[in-house]
């Protein structure tokens, strides 16, 4: 009985986020003149449910499978995730719940911005490629997943921070934050946040990590905290200028099917 409810709550928020930054995007649009119903709309509008209910099935699955190694090692049964009962090990776990869900957010954020640099390495890029295949990027555009990209970057984030004892209810609060945050990371608006550009990432930020541009190449890898860029050499947001060039170098296929299939064909 759940795909209905899921499809309506989908359909629902669908339309009311795309009320709100159709309005924001008209009054503040990083790239002005932008069509409502651009190119890849109706494909991303496809990605908006097939992501949460596909993607984010299979990136459930890949973490309980990873996490099988951890509850054998500790001895737990799948029921007391399941149930509840089971709040982390050691120190880390007799925190406040506050603390936690505040040092799960910097460290998972802290281990995105590394799985994001790995996934535009070679060999992961053509997972990656797909999300970087929309050419007018706006909120809609953060749901253009590959589940293979998905579900690593989430075992990756996930796995560490249960075998470091966190809570897992305090865990799962990471994932709704971050993902909603990821819409409006990449809505159309010139919004740089100022001074805290270099500290949080904006949607200018990360409209540049979209740009094909040569100087933004490879930049801005942050889904949070933009510091992480500076800290390591990747930030760019250079001052009176906006990116205007988005997409791959490569072909990309314009169908769901198609994309999901591309990092399997054959890549010189």
């Amino acid at each position: 009985m759940r795909p209905l409810p899921n499809l309506l709550g989908l359909t629902a928020s669908f339309f009311v986020l795309g009320l709100i930054f159709v309005v924001l995007e008209r009054i503040s649009p990083g790239q002005p003149g932008r069509r409502l119903f651009r190119r890849g709309f109706w494909l991303d509008c496809a990605y908006w449910f097939f992501t949460p209910l596909v993607t984010g099935l299979l990136s459930r699955v890949a973490v309980v499978l990873a996490a099988i190694p951890l509850v054998a090692l500790l001895g737990l049964s799948f029921e007391a995730f399941k149930n509840h009962t089971y709040h982390g090990f050691g120190l880390i776990s007799r925190q406040a719940l506050g603390l936690q869900a505040v040092e799960i957010f910097l460290m998972a954020d802290f281990l995105g911005y590394w799985m994001h640099r790995l996934f535009h390495g070679r060999r992961l890029w053509p997972f990656h490629a797909v999300h970087h295949g929309s050419t007018e990027v706006d909120w809609l555009s953060s749901v253009r997943l590959h589940p293979v990209n998905e579900a690593v970057t989430r075992s990756v984030e996930v796995i560490p921070l249960l075998l470091l004892g966190f809570n897992p209810i305090a865990l799962a609060s990471y994932i709704p934050l971050i993902t909603l945050y990821a819409v409006l990371l990449h809505a159309n608006v010139n919004w740089s946040y100022g001074p805290l550009r270099y500290v949080i990432a904006s949607p200018v930020f990360h409209r540049w990590h979209h740009s094909k541009e040569p100087e933004a190449i490879d930049k801005n890898f942050a889904g949070f905290c933009a510091f992480w860029d500076v800290l390591f050499g990747t930030f760019y947001v250079p001052q009176g200028k906006v990116p205007t060039d988005f997409g791959v170098k490569e072909e990309m296929p314009e169908s769901l099917c198609g994309q999901l299939a591309y990092p399997f064909r054959r890549h010189e």
